[in-house]
């Protein structure tokens, strides 16, 4: 499933707690492991002498330093790479020059002059990469390395499925249990059709379509992996957080530890969502998610 994956490093304690959940992924796979630093544009332009411009070339090239004793605290090589530019764009084109299947990076980082950002590269990269993408939390969300209990999140659409065959191969190489789940949003169902409450046939309505999802992943891993031990479930939610709420006290109820979710899907109701649920799993959970693109 992966064979070559990239690591992007900024320096930032989440960056390198990614890093090295990414080696010892990399490792599980047998895959060779790029690690990449970018020196912000941004950064560079703001420097005001040849001496500004070497530290931060300097810094960069100490992030890189670091992931190597990573790599060899794992026990898996890694080849690094020191690059310019707009972080994003090039973590994109490296990603696509090394073949890569596979980007690994922190939930939250930092630009090239320290300052914390909430993500936004991290936004960037998903929103650009063509290929999967681990996203990985603050290491004081845990160290563990291990997916004992994978969840993949479905709503039954073609660009969910796509994350089956990741949960799968993880499954397979971490001896996980696979957790399917339908959220039913009856907050965005009550919206739409009555704001006084949903008529309960509507309701078993919604939730048949979820038990028709679930089973439809859950026979697809029993043909693909049938050694997979697989979990189903549907569960409602009432908050006006929508379905990434469900997921969210799915994961903390049921102690998941990795998430595996396509980048788009669509709601109960059939309207299509622009990466909205994936988007706020992503800044609430705990845990790794892994982020499937969707399909053209």
């Amino acid at each position: 499933m992966y064979d070559r994956i990239l690591l992007s490093v900024d320096g930032s304690d989440e960056a390198r707690h990614a890093a090295r959940r990414g080696l010892e992924l990399a490792r599980r796979f047998d895959a060779t492991v790029h690690a990449l630093h970018v020196v912000e544009q941004n950064a560079l332009a703001l420097t005001r002498s040849a001496s500004e411009k070497t530290r931060l070339r300097e810094r960069g090239e100490a992030v890189l330093a670091d992931v190597e004793e990573l790599a060899a605290d794992v026990g898996h090589p890694v080849t690094t790479e020191l690059a310019e530019g707009k972080p994003a764009v090039r973590i994109g084109t490296y990603a696509a020059e090394q073949d890569a299947d596979l980007v690994v990076v922190g939930r939250q980082g930092m630009t090239g002059v320290g300052r914390r950002i909430l993500g936004g590269v991290t936004e960037q990269v998903l929103h650009r990469s063509e290929i999967p993408v681990f996203v990985v939390p603050g290491a004081d969300a845990g160290t563990d390395e291990t997916y004992s209990r994978v969840l993949l999140p479905t709503d039954g659409s073609e660009n969910a499925a796509r994350e089956t065959p990741h949960g799968v191969a993880i499954a397979r190489q971490y001896g996980s249990e696979l957790h399917v789940l339908n959220v039913v949003d009856l907050q965005a169902a009550g919206g739409l059709f009555n704001a006084g409450g949903l008529e309960p046939e509507f309701v078993e309505r919604l939730q048949a379509r979820g038990r028709e999802a679930v089973d439809g992943v859950a026979a697809e891993i029993e043909q693909s992996a049938p050694d997979v031990p697989v979990t189903k479930a549907v569960e409602r939610t009432t908050s006006h957080r929508g379905a990434a709420a469900g997921v969210r006290e799915y994961v903390e109820t049921n102690d998941v530890d990795l998430v595996v979710m396509g980048s788009h899907g669509r709601s109960n109701l059939g309207r299509q969502l622009l990466g909205s649920v994936a988007s706020a799993v992503l800044r609430t959970v705990s845990v790794p998610v892994l982020v499937v693109k969707r399909s053209p």
